[in-house]
């Protein structure tokens, strides 16, 4: 009797991004969390802002930053998901992070945020990786409990009235610190 063969999932590659990924980009972490295509997967911020979640020269600035790196994950070639890694003296600040909605569930998520710890691990000095999620994103934040993170309690104020950060449905929000030690 043969036996099926067996179907590995698709490696998952990580690159520095370029200019020329900037719209790609700008696509995907829109869609991951604003707009109803958003919706698919569940990280959408729609319920509680309107609004594009970046632009083209907020993505752009990243790239060129001094410190920060922003990287792309493709599989089979194809964008999957980003993130931003930044040093922050004895921190690494993740940001920017997103997995196409259609995608999200099936783990990517997790191997993405491995893959950003081991290179915070790479940069000398740094002993902790630093996030900030809105604090009414419950279901969020536990999932990065989970992965390890410590809510600290640090609460920073969303900026109201600054459209890059998108327009608010509710007055409550800020932004919370997680923080994870990276030993």
């Amino acid at each position: 009797m043969d036996t099926p063969p067996v179907h590995e999932p698709a490696r998952l590659t990580f690159r520095d991004a370029t200019e020329a990924d900037v719209p790609e980009l700008v696509t995907l972490i829109d869609t991951a969390y604003r707009g109803g295509s958003g919706r698919a997967g569940w990280t959408t911020e729609a319920d509680i802002l309107d609004g594009p979640r970046t632009d083209a020269e907020a993505v752009l600035a990243l790239i060129g930053r001094t410190g920060s790196r922003m990287l792309i994950v493709e599989r089979d070639g194809s964008p999957v998901g980003c993130y931003q890694l930044e040093h922050r003296g004895d921190a690494a600040y993740f940001g920017m992070f997103a997995v196409r909605p259609d995608l999200q569930g099936a783990g990517l998520g997790r191997q993405i945020i491995a893959e950003a710890e081991r290179g915070a691990r790479e940069i000398g000095g740094v002993h902790e990786m630093h996030m900030t999620v809105i604090s009414v994103r419950e279901d969020l934040i536990a999932w990065y409990v989970r992965r390890g993170y410590r809510r600290t309690g640090k609460m920073t104020p969303f900026p109201y009235g600054n459209e890059r950060f998108g327009q608010p449905k509710r007055d409550d929000l800020r932004f919370e610190l997680l923080v994870k030690d990276l030993g």
